[in-house]
């Protein structure tokens, strides 16, 4: 009985201990993304109608993606609800073909339906390898458009790459604990 105890009592303790590990990194990504969406709508893209007018949006603050003929990125992200924080998201991408360097980027997914947000949040949604992000500069969100329920947009924070792959990118959704 005395074994049984100090068992439940370990697993507890593991468990608590790797609860609060990934909340701190969870706290780290939402800050990141609030600081992220707050620079985006201060820039004056025109990123504000997708935000008024989605379903939904994942924000990636910080994707980091590199290669040299084969080329990967990974990130982690926050879920939007109609503006409400309600899951935590991650990226990854493989790809392969002419491509060399380094770079960081901010990636942002709008969903223009809740059907497309819950396609998102189902689990393991992928984007095919023609699926492209437009790159954010002033005003180009203006004519933008939803391409089979999403729109993609990248903003370029550090690092220079040149990239002319095929790949796909695959992302995972965990819903927050209320």
């Amino acid at each position: 009985m005395k074994i049984l105890k100090s068992i439940t009592f370990a697993a507890l303790l593991f468990l608590a201990v790797g609860v609060n590990a990934q909340s701190d990194k969870d706290k780290k990504v939402m800050k990141d993304a609030d600081k992220a969406k707050e620079k985006l709508m201060t820039m004056e893209v025109g990123l504000d109608q997708f935000f008024q007018n989605s379903a939904g949006y994942v924000v990636f603050p910080n994707v980091g993606k590199g290669g040299f003929i084969i080329g990967g990125a990974s990130g982690n992200g926050v879920v939007y609800e109609d503006g409400t924080k309600v899951g935590m998201a991650d990226l990854k991408k493989l790809s392969v073909g002419l491509q060399a360097g380094g770079q960081a980027i901010t990636e942002i997914i709008f969903f223009e339906t809740n059907e497309d947000l819950e396609e998102f949040k189902e689990g393991d949604f992928e984007f095919s390898a023609e699926a492209s992000a437009v790159a954010i500069k002033s005003g180009v969100a203006v004519n933008a458009k939803y391409r089979d329920g999403v729109a993609v947009f990248a903003l370029p924070k550090a690092g220079l790459m040149a990239d002319a792959s095929v790949g796909g990118q695959k992302f995972d959704y965990t819903p927050l604990m209320q």
